[in-house]
């Protein structure tokens, strides 16, 4: 295991991308977070410290392949790249930074590519917790996607993810692009789910702008062991906007893996 509090770079498909370790040693097996589509390292803030002191386990944050201050997009994304992160990039990870059996903890992308690998890598998932999961494209998405790329062209948008990105144009229309291509809207993992043998929490908000309670519930008919929370007073970030709430259900969540 990394050495606790440890931060720096790994190489990961020839790529440098940057990560973090929060909490002391455990003996349980580590909590692996998995951001949001323009998330990294530094936009989970004090979350994942508290991540840890609730669960009383080991957390590790990264930054993905173009996020953060890893290593920058080269080439345009294509309709399968939630797929690559969570067949290629995560299990290479986890080998690196010697990681067995996490529980994954994703949002939004995040939790997508959380699903896909806990469904077909073949690699023990103590646990996935899903924040606002994307298992399918629907309107609302896209309606809210394209009002995002209003605000980056001219609001406040692109000057706050500048705080957080090295390059932060590369980020955002390799984000922006794939998800309105029309490539992109017959995307579904739903046929994936059935083969998730791990436990899941899946956290949707009623307010959430860019998916409807349909996300998790349709993890619900497929997986029987899921447990769904739905969060008043909550938009896409359910860790931002209720973190108090998603903390108590994470930490007995994990309790009850044993």
């Amino acid at each position: 295991m990394s050495v606790p509090g440890n931060a720096g770079f790994v190489t990961v498909a020839g790529r440098q991308l940057e990560y973090a370790w929060h909490g002391g040693a455990r003996a349980r097996p580590p909590v692996v977070m998995l951001h949001e589509g323009l998330g990294s390292v530094s936009m989970w803030r004090d979350f994942p410290a508290r991540l840890s002191e609730a669960s009383g386990r080991q957390v590790l944050v990264y930054s993905r392949y173009g996020h953060g201050r890893s290593a920058p997009l080269e080439t345009p994304r294509t309709p399968q790249y939630l797929h690559e992160e969570a067949l290629v990039a995560l299990p290479e990870l986890l080998d690196r930074l010697d990681v067995a059996c996490p529980v994954l903890f994703g949002h939004s992308d995040g939790a997508s590519i959380a699903l896909i690998h806990a469904a077909t890598v073949g690699r023990p998932v103590a646990g996935v917790i899903a924040l606002a999961p994307h298992v399918k494209v629907e309107d609302l998405s896209i309606a809210s996607i394209r009002k995002a790329r209003e605000s980056y062209l001219s609001g406040d948008t692109r000057k706050r993810l500048a705080r957080h990105h090295e390059s932060v144009d590369g980020l955002f229309w390799g984000w922006n692009d794939i998800w309105l291509a029309d490539a992109f809207r017959s995307w579904n993992i739903e046929a994936l789910l059935p083969q998730i043998a791990c436990p899941i929490l899946a956290i949707q908000g009623l307010d959430d702008e860019y998916g409807t309670l349909e996300q998790i519930e349709s993890i619900a008919r497929s997986v029987p062991r899921t447990r769904l929370l739905a969060l008043t007073g909550c938009r896409h970030s359910p860790h931002r906007d209720q973190p108090a709430a998603v903390l108590h259900a994470t930490a007995e969540f994990m309790g009850s893996l044993g």
